[in-house]
């Protein structure tokens, strides 16, 4: 957080940044001041919120279809979102409240056409057949997308603006506008990481201890669902946060959910606060889309997942 609020074209001492978060003298000059409070600290602090929501629900959807490729956008629920958001601002006068409950429609519709595709002609889900599914879905809601901008060019400009993710016009009403969605749905899915344990022994099993593996997995769903949905809305599309953070804090702590979910969180905010600062970096003062940022860190990534989960190892 002290990082992406210090460096940038301008950069400032970090000790100075901390001081000034902490209302103490900093010795920085007023416009200075102004710069880290009213313009990086809502763009880290958004960065955070997105990071942490992105992850959350990518690990919640591993333990929910128990599979390691499971993901907001290889499940076909970011293309679901996005097609929401981009009706919500080809027909409303700017989008406004009305992008997350139409991100949210879409991310539900989503994900329920790739659960039932996943399935179709067979009672089971491989995880062949279930990322195949989502590969089908998010063709065609992208196609829709498309085909909705293509007959909206005045809004074109505004939709790809986030199509490749953006923390760059982030204020304060963006953060406030997530917070709520964020907070209810962290909250159901981290209460729910031991029924997620329950669930990677079997349904069968799950239901022999109590459980009800189908209810669970509806609500987890929907709260999944709901966090892609609204840090979609705010932020765009950007990839790949759910596969690398959940994978690798199981690496670090283990496989028990009650660990991954709350850790994904934590540095899932870490993780795009950081790719956020390197957006800004690399080509200072332009700026990379973050999308593309964490596309090229998460596509090798995915791949040695792949590998990994083709040999029978997670």
């Amino acid at each position: 957080m002290v990082a992406g609020l210090a460096l940038g074209p301008l950069r400032l001492p970090p000790v100075a940044v901390a001081l000034e978060l902490l209302h103490l003298h900093s010795g920085l000059t007023p416009r200075e001041a102004a710069v880290v409070t009213e313009l990086r600290l809502p763009r880290v602090v958004l960065a955070l919120l997105v990071g942490a929501t992105l992850a959350l629900a990518g690990g919640c959807y591993q333990g929910v279809f128990r599979n390691p490729l499971a993901d907001p956008y290889l499940l076909g629920v970011a293309a679901g979102a996005g097609l929401g958001a981009t009706v919500a601002i080809a027909f409303t006068s700017k989008g406004g409240a009305a992008v997350p409950p139409a991100a949210f429609a879409g991310a539900l519709v989503a994900v329920v056409l790739t659960y039932l595709l996943g399935a179709a002609g067979t009672r089971y889900r491989t995880p062949a057949t279930l990322i195949l599914a989502g590969v089908a879905v998010t063709s065609f809601l992208t196609a829709v997308q498309t085909y909705l901008q293509q007959r909206n060019a005045e809004t074109i400009r505004e939709v790809y603006s986030w199509l490749f993710g953006r923390l760059g016009t982030a204020g304060w009403h963006d953060v406030l506008l997530l917070l709520p969605y964020a907070a209810v749905s962290t909250a159901v899915i981290v209460a729910h990481g031991r029924s997620l344990d329950v669930l990677a022994v079997g349904d069968e099993e799950a239901a022999s201890l109590g459980a009800n593996p189908k209810r669970t997995r509806y609500i987890l769903i929907v709260a999944a669902s709901l966090a892609t949905a609204a840090a979609v809305a705010v932020s765009g599309l950007i990839a790949f946060v759910g596969i690398i953070v959940p994978h690798t804090v199981r690496l670090l702590a283990g496989t028990s959910y009650r660990a991954i979910l709350p850790l994904s969180a934590l540095f899932g905010g870490a993780f795009l606060a950081l790719a956020d600062l390197a957006a800004r970096l690399v080509l200072a003062p332009a700026e990379v889309p973050i999308g593309v940022v964490t596309a090229l860190l998460g596509a090798p990534f995915f791949i040695v997942v792949m590998r990994t989960v083709r040999r029978g190892s997670v």
